[in-house]
Formats: structure tokens, sequence, C-alpha cells
């Protein structure tokens, strides 16, 4: 089955709750899980330091109205494994929307160390009452470790962007990262990790879209992360990159962040050719995308219409980074001036 119609099978499945384990295989997928087994008790405990909680206040002295930004996902969006708060991905998106965008920004973390994409839910029904702007999402690496079918996965991500869409929340996704970049882990584990993330992403992105999110994909941004700590796809709290590593996901995210507030730069209005972007059927924009960290990928129109006779039409972009923001600590409290 080619890559397309792979996507689109799974994505298919997800959205009629149906199965998703041909995806790999069902011999594959338990040799997966029982490799997994093994070596989480050869590599040990996660570590017992609490992650440091990126909520608060941004941009102290910037002009409002203020922005709210949701955060919610796994351990990659809480920024496990840094010792500061200055260094998590919340303070330095909270930071770089209110430096890029000249705002005021109330960041909240509604993320959680090894949640998987079941737990977005609960995370969903806490962000709700803020009434925020935007709610970023980072999920999926760990729905692996805990068996879950990659249609299920799906399917409570589609619910989640749906119930934030219908409360008048954008949302951006940042899609399953690259876990065939795990170095140490030998064939044929590797490549049914890169074939389980891969198409996980592209499924992501299919049904992100369809409920009217966009997404952003991470690919193999974490690969250098990925192969320095290979316990990445053996424990949800064993997934811990390096500063540097938190750093480039937010270089790739910040843009579509502030693009989805309606901050980002006049000159990317519209999808340029020459930087490769452009209108495609989702699928197959999907599958392009997990091949280039920092791909965007949001719905558009053609001729007045959403759809084509191959599917949702979306916008491919590759939006220009940003210089990098250094991340400060939170203020707790909002101060004027």
């Amino acid at each position: 089955m080619g890559k397309v119609a792979a996507a689109r099978k799974l994505a298919s499945a997800a959205a009629l709750g149906g199965g998703g384990l041909s995806l790999i295989g069902a011999g594959l997928y338990g040799v997966l899980t029982a490799e997994a087994k093994i070596a989480r008790k050869v590599i040990g405990d996660p570590l017992p330091d609490p992650v440091p909680d990126a909520t608060g206040w941004y941009g102290r002295g910037r002009p409002g109205p203020a922005v709210k930004i949701a955060l919610l996902g796994d351990s990659s969006a809480c920024g496990y494994g840094v010792d500061r708060v200055e260094d998590t991905p919340g303070a330095l998106l909270g930071c770089g929307v209110a430096e890029q965008g000249d705002r005021r920004v109330y960041l909240r973390a509604f993320c959680k160390v090894g949640a998987v994409s079941a737990d977005l839910d609960a995370q969903i029904d806490r962000a709700l009452p803020i009434e925020p702007d935007v709610a970023l999402i980072l999920i999926g690496a760990n729905d692996v470790t805990h068996k879950t079918l990659p249609s299920q996965s799906v399917q409570h991500l589609s619910e989640g962007v749906r119930r934030l869409r219908e409360a008048g929340v954008e949302v951006v996704v940042g899609t399953c990262p690259d876990l065939g970049t795990v170095k140490p882990i030998a064939p044929p584990l590797k490549q049914v990790a890169r074939a389980w993330s891969r198409r996980l992403a592209a499924a992501q992105t299919i049904a992100v879209i369809q409920q009217g999110g966009r997404t952003v994909s991470l690919g193999s941004v974490l690969g250098p992360e990925f192969a320095a700590a290979p316990a990445i796809l053996f424990g949800p709290d064993q997934f811990h990159p390096s500063v540097e590593g938190y750093r480039a996901l937010s270089r790739i995210l910040l843009p579509s962040l502030l693009a989805s507030l309606g901050l980002g730069p006049d000159d990317e209005a519209r999808p340029e050719t020459r930087r490769g972007e452009g209108v495609l059927p989702v699928t197959r924009a999907a599958v392009a995308a997990v091949n280039e960290p920092g791909t965007e990928l949001d719905g558009t129109e053609v001729a007045g219409s959403r759809h084509g006779v191959r599917g949702r039409w979306v916008e491919l972009r590759h939006r220009r980074r940003r210089p990098q923001t250094e991340g400060t600590a939170p203020e707790l409290e909002e101060v004027a001036g």
C-alpha cells in the first residue's frame, strides 16, 4: 500500500472507529511492544525531579489585548528533563509570541508527562474555562508504549480538536515525531517505529485539518536528541530532549503559532511557489509534510470550495524561522507597564 493510501485508510478508520492495526501488522506490533517492555527494565526508572511549570505571564510592558495560550499534550510539551523553567517549550514560546507579536501573553500548561492521546479530553476540560485564543497540542509519541491502536490515537486527537474549534479556539498541532531516528534501535524495530510514527503523523494531519485546525510537522527535528536518549521509544517519562532540542522544537512551532493568532508578517499572507509552498489535497500534503520538519498545513478554499475530488484543500507552507527568543521565567500575576 502506498503512503498516501495508507494515511487515508488510517484516517478513515479513525473517523469510523475502526482498527488500524494493519498499519504495521499484528505480528510486528507484538514485537515492538515486547521489546519495549524488555528495554524499559534495562534502562531504569525515569527522572524523579518535577517538570518546571511554564504557566504565567510573558511580555511585561507589551500592549494589549493579551493573548491566551493553552499548552496541551505530553512530556515534549512540558519540557521534561530541563532544570530551568526558562528552557521549557512553554516559556520559549510564550516569550517568542510576546516579542514577535508585540503582545502580552498568558500561557497555561495543561500538558502532563506520560500523557497519551486519550488524555487530551481531560486536559481540554481544564483548558476551556480560561477561554484560550489558541491551543498548542503535542501528542502521539507515547501512544505506542501503551499499545494504543493508531486509529484510536487519531480519533482522540480529532475529537479534541473538534471540541476546541467549536469553542472558538484556534488549534496548532505538532504531529508525531519520527521515531525511526532512534539510532541505537536495531531492525526490524527501527523500520516499525519509522512506519508507525510517520503514518500516524500523516493521519493526525488529515484528522486535524478536517476538524478545522492546522498542523506543523516535527519530523526528525528531535532526531539528535532521540539518538542520544534511546529511551524515547520505551518509556514516556524517559523522553527528555536537551535544552537545544527544545529550542529547535520551539523555533519550528513559533511561526505557525503566530500565524494562527493573526500575528504573522504581512509578507507571508500567501503561499510562495519559489519556497515550495502551494495548495494540495490534504492526504498528498500530509504525506509530504512528514518528510520535512516545520511544514505547516492549514485548510483553504479553491474556487470557493473547501473540498476537491481528492479531499480537503490545504495550504502547504514553509514559514520563515524567527530569531531565537530567550526564555524567561513567567510572572505569576499580570503586571502592568
